[in-house]
């Protein structure tokens, strides 16, 4: 085990690295993040920055002689870089993991091969896959690039073999996978935490409602049936046990007008639909990704009170704080980003209640009056 006065290393300084340092600090460990921005919010708060490329050798030999253990907070740190770090230091979760999330088509054989069907895909490399691409899985269907792709980008909705042929070449032609579009009811993600030992602690899944390809906002617990949450936790943790994963890893799932439970994507990391565990769980998701890279036990999982997260993005930030801190019931989370864009992810807000309904009541009545004192200042 790794204990407290350690220094604990993650490669990535965004919203997820801080608030991991967050965890990390609180809990009595040193920190150091290694990213190129020199503004990044993790680096501001860590112990040390290296503001470096992710495949500096100098640089990530650095962080391999000042860390005890190294983790990541996205999917797309180049995979020689971890299993450079791995070669001197415990590296969680671990770059073959990390590879599969990486690619959309591996992903989904992944998932397939040991019993969780993902939705109808087939893999195009070059244009002239599309015609038999379109004839397997029906129109119509998502192109989707095979790597890179998040937040709704890098995925368009084609009807016709010409669309899909011109989205193909508007992406650069790139490898994609072609996936047939569902009647959905509904999104939702199981998050769980594994270490070392196999030992796992299981979230209740988060039901997503998402604006533009963009999360906004979470609903805990999810409103669906026992047995849909059950197996969405029981197909989570038979994902992370067939990858022997370490780490905190998140699963989200579509359910089907018919009720049928579809795996679409793995993150390899905390995840945004998390963001609700810092306020509303016995344990966050990023005390949970320090504990188990550590080789501790994962912490109790349970849910302490319904909640609300609400993603806050670069589009509404001249809003009037007043009217979120003065419900008592709401937490507010920012990331301390200097430069607001339109779909930038800026901040959440947390709201707990007694009941689900009343927690997605106050949550919209609070982002409705953010949003009406935004435009008045703009």
């Amino acid at each position: 085990m790794i204990l407290p006065g350690a220094t604990l290393g993650v490669l990535g300084g965004g919203q997820l690295g801080r608030m991991f340092c967050v965890a990390a600090r609180t809990m009595g460990y040193r920190t150091v993040v290694l990213d190129p921005d020199v503004r990044s919010p993790a680096g501001r708060i860590a112990d040390e920055h290296i503001c470096a490329a992710y495949d500096d050798t100098k640089a990530l030999q650095r962080m391999a002689e000042h860390c005890d253990a190294i983790t990541t907070e996205f999917e797309n740190i180049p995979a020689v870089s971890l299993q450079f770090l791995a070669t001197k230091k415990p590296v969680h979760p671990s770059a073959p993991c990390v590879q599969v999330a990486q690619n959309r088509i591996t992903e989904k054989n992944f998932a397939r091969d040991i019993g969780i069907a993902p939705a109808p895909f087939y893999e195009v490399r070059q244009e002239s896959d599309l015609a038999v691409a379109c004839a397997a899985t029906g129109l119509p269907a998502i192109l989707k690039t095979a790597t890179l792709g998040y937040d709704g980008k890098g995925q368009q909705i084609v009807k016709t073999l010409q669309q899909a042929r011109e989205a193909f070449c508007a992406m650069g032609s790139v490898v994609c996978v072609l996936e047939k579009k569902l009647e959905l009811k509904l999104e939702i993600s199981a998050l769980l935490a594994r270490n070392l030992n196999g030992e796992v602690q299981c979230y209740p899944p988060a039901e997503n409602e998402h604006r533009n390809g963009i999360l906004h906002q979470s609903i805990v617990p999810a409103r669906v049936s026992d047995e849909l949450a059950q197996r969405a936790q029981d197909s989570a943790i038979r994902l992370a046990h067939a990858l022997d994963y370490v780490g905190v890893l998140a699963v989200e799932f579509f359910i089907t007008t018919d009720n049928e439970l579809v795996f679409n994507e793995m993150a390899p990391r905390p995840h945004n639909s998390g963001h609700y565990t810092k306020d509303a769980a016995v344990t966050s998701q990023f005390e949970q990704q320090v504990r188990v890279m550590c080789g501790l036990p994962p912490g109790d999982a349970r849910l302490i009170s319904p909640v609300v997260m609400v993603n806050l993005l670069g589009d509404l930030w001249h809003p009037d704080w007043q009217k979120l801190l003065c419900e008592s019931n709401a937490k507010l989370h920012l990331y301390g980003k200097e430069e607001a864009r339109p779909g930038r992810k800026m901040g959440h807000y947390n709201v707990l209640a007694s009941d689900i309904e009343q927690a997605i009541r106050v949550a919209g009545r609070i982002f409705t009056a953010l949003e009406c004192s935004n435009r008045s200042e703009t």
